[in-house]
């Protein structure tokens, strides 16, 4: 699963129905707003509410800088290709 994979727009966190962010390096699904963690086995989500890990303080903050940090560069590949469109 890639960041810009449409199924990732559509997945839910199945505790309270919101948005899950990826975590690429660790092949997980992130619940920011409750500090759970869901993993990715063989490219499928498991998103019953008992495949779901509780994260520590710390777990949660390298996990929040790790969902800032893709989306850092997500942006600044949008921004290269829209400079590379105009050139």
């Amino acid at each position: 699963m890639k960041a810009d994979d449409a199924l990732l727009r559509i997945l839910a966190c199945p505790i309270d129905k919101g948005p899950l962010a990826l975590l690429a390096a660790e092949g997980a699904l992130y619940n920011p707003r409750l500090r759970r963690r869901y993993p990715i086995l063989d490219g499928i989500p498991q998103l019953l509410p008992s495949s779901g890990e509780q994260l520590s303080e710390a777990d949660h903050e390298r996990a929040v800088r790790q969902i800032e940090e893709a989306a850092e560069a997500e942006a600044e590949a949008r921004a290269e290709q829209t400079e590379g469109a105009g050139s």
